[in-house]
């Protein structure tokens, strides 16, 4: 008879928990999306909709594709506001995260995301743009510049993912990206992850740097911790190594101007796996080297961020006034 009460109380906990889980999930979802509004655009390109913030008024068009488990809020954090100055600056949050529609599911490679966005900035306003991306975004932005050639008229790839690596899938994206994790996991990550965890994951991500004043409270991570958005980014990550595997072949074939940036301390995506072979596999690309910066090289390094665009721009025939890397 004991048997029965246990199974009986075990039952009456997992449901207690899950309940629990649920409403506290459901509640940081709704506070993260009170605290930040959509503050751009949307834009429909067929069933999908797309967020996107633009900033400036004049001058070339330029696309920033932020990475993982980020949105717009930060490349609009310093970034956007600086090449606004003399640039048009579209920043779409990318399918799934932000306020963008995530695309179905087995079809959001970044392939797809790059054709999305393509579609959406086109339709925005952004002509043939300078496209740079962050981190997985530059694995988007390079996507774009494979796949989509003419599309573009100069690529950026900061911190970019762009060959294999020997590492397997990092321990929580082999907890969150299976079907079990995606339904049980994801939820209970979302719930109960205290707030000096995330704050200190996030001051992980500018190691040997230090994060800038106010930018947690811009970048919101709780947007990220939404439980879709998790699921998303959970599935797009494990997905992300045969993706750029397949793009390698076509690097010799690329013929735009390109300035990659990667900082020499950065422990993510190494310089020496990444963009030290892509430089070298694309004809006429060029490798600014950052010595002592991680990986969160738009923050950290702002205006050499500017400058790489201001050259990638000069060399595709814009009359754009260049800036030293050293102001």
């Amino acid at each position: 008879m004991i048997w029965p009460r246990l199974v009986t109380s075990l039952v009456l906990v997992l449901l207690i928990l899950g309940g629990a889980t649920w409403g506290l999930e459901s509640w940081r979802g709704r506070m993260a999306e009170q605290r930040y509004p959509p503050n751009g655009i949307f834009v429909d390109v067929g069933d999908q909709r797309v967020h996107m913030v633009i900033k400036g008024d004049h001058g070339p068009a330029v696309v920033l594709i932020h990475g993982a488990s980020g949105s717009a809020r930060d490349l609009t954090f310093d970034l956007a506001p600086e090449l606004a100055k003399r640039y048009r600056v579209f920043v779409p949050d990318r399918p799934g995260f932000g306020y963008s529609d995530p695309l179905p599911e087995g079809h959001d490679t970044i392939e797809d995301q790059a054709k999305l966005l393509q579609q959406a900035t086109k339709m925005a306003g952004a002509e043939k743009p300078i496209v740079l991306g962050h981190s997985y975004g530059g694995a988007v932005a390079i996507a774009w510049a494979v796949y989509l050639p003419g599309t573009l008229s100069g690529l950026v790839p900061v911190s970019a993912p762009s060959h294999s690596w020997d590492t397997g899938l990092p321990l929580l994206y082999q907890i969150t990206s299976p079907p079990l994790g995606q339904a049980i996991a994801v939820p209970l990550i979302s719930a109960w992850t205290p707030p000096a965890i995330i704050r200190s994951e996030v001051e992980g991500v500018f190691a040997p740097q230090e994060m800038p004043i106010g930018y947690m409270r811009w970048f919101g991570p709780g947007m990220t911790l939404r439980v879709e958005t998790m699921r998303v980014n959970a599935r797009q990550r494990a997905e992300l190594k045969p993706e750029i595997q397949q793009m390698i072949p076509h690097y010799p074939d690329l013929d735009l101007p390109i300035v990659s940036l990667h900082g020499t301390a950065d422990t993510i995506v190494g310089e020496k796996i990444h963009a030290v072979p892509f430089t070298k596999e694309v004809p006429g690309a060029e490798l600014v080297s950052l010595d002592g910066i991680g990986h969160m090289v738009p923050h950290v390094a702002l205006l050499q961020t500017v400058a790489a665009v201001d050259r990638v721009a000069t060399r595709a025939g814009y009359d754009i006034p260049m800036k030293a890397a050293a102001e």
